[in-house]
């Protein structure tokens, strides 16, 4: 878990990690814009194939709107569409506007977005002023509160669901009051039960390698979803298991997962969605072999099987 720093892209963490560990596999639970600071969960390797059981994580965020003009990216980073309105701003009318983009809502995207149309990433046909039209999806809002404000400038905290814009929100903040707003800062401070105080920086990660303690900073895959309940089986029902067979298991095998967040993650780890009932599997040392789905009560299928390690 990387504690990504302002100006780098989610793409330069990425290709960072993979030289620094030497993993050719490293995919994420998430990006983050240039503009954007905080945690960037990276999966290694086979735990690239975990991504899947994250999507409905969800994530929290410290932010800062600036108030008094718009700019064409809804952040710092983009051009000014107008001149600073130098608007003074009213607390109770600012948390009246938080509650409007509390709970469920449509939003359109930003045109500057990695949101694809017809083959082409919007922010590609946004910068040769082409064309963007995408259209609004559901988004989720958990929490909006508003912290303090300091001139222009409100500051907040955001529990959402993947995939919320917090630049699509202040943009349209600023439409409601009729001054502009962008996205001045943003730091991701949770993705689910990964939390900010344990992320570490890149120079960090670089020392840590150099010192031979790369170990110290992974977390096996045993220990990942900790929320689902686990099995272990014993040596005939892992051969089924590593053929990707269908299994049955008793109640009393079957242990619950942690029922708890760990201090610094969101309220709930998802969003409540329902899933499906699923179980890790775990081999008779302790492996973790397969993350598998309820066919019937007792009887699991399999989803993703990892191979034995070496």
């Amino acid at each position: 878990m990387i504690d990504k720093p302002r100006g780098r892209t989610s793409h330069d963490v990425v290709d960072a990690v993979r030289r620094l560990l030497g993993f050719r596999q490293v995919g994420h639970l998430g990006t983050l814009d240039p503009l954007a600071t905080g945690v960037l969960v990276l999966l290694l390797g086979r735990a690239t194939r975990f991504a899947q059981f994250y999507a409905g994580r969800r994530k929290r965020y410290t932010t800062a709107f600036r108030f008094g003009f718009a700019t064409d990216t809804y952040d710092a980073d983009g051009g000014a569409l107008g001149p600073d309105a130098a608007p003074r701003l009213d607390r109770e009318e600012i948390e009246r506007l938080t509650q409007r983009f509390s709970g469920r809502f449509l939003q359109a995207p930003p045109p500057f977005s990695a949101k694809k149309i017809r083959g082409h990433s919007a922010h590609e046909l946004a910068r040769k002023h082409k064309p963007v039209d995408l259209k609004p999806v559901e988004v989720v809002v958990f929490d909006f509160r508003l912290l303090e404000i300091e001139g222009p400038v409100a500051r907040f905290a955001i529990e959402c669901g993947a995939g919320t814009y917090i630049r699509s929100i202040a943009q349209e903040m600023g439409v409601q009051l009729g001054c502009g707003a962008h996205l001045a800062e943003i730091a991701r401070t949770a993705v689910g039960e990964f939390a900010l105080d344990r992320a570490i920086k890149l120079d960090e990660l670089e020392r840590i390698v150099r010192a031979g303690k790369t170990a110290d900073c992974i977390l096996p895959l045993g220990r990942l979803l900790p929320e689902l309940p686990r099995v272990s089986v014993p040596a005939v029902v892992e051969r089924l298991v590593r053929h990707g067979a269908r299994f049955q298991v008793s109640l009393a095998q079957i242990q619950p997962g942690r029922a708890e967040t760990p201090q610094g993650a969101t309220t709930h780890l998802d969003s409540a969605d329902w899933k499906p009932s699923r179980l890790r599997v775990f081999n008779q040392q302790d492996q973790l072999i397969a993350i598998a789905e309820a066919i019937v009560p007792r009887t699991y299928q399999p989803v993703v099987v990892l191979e034995a390690e070496p």
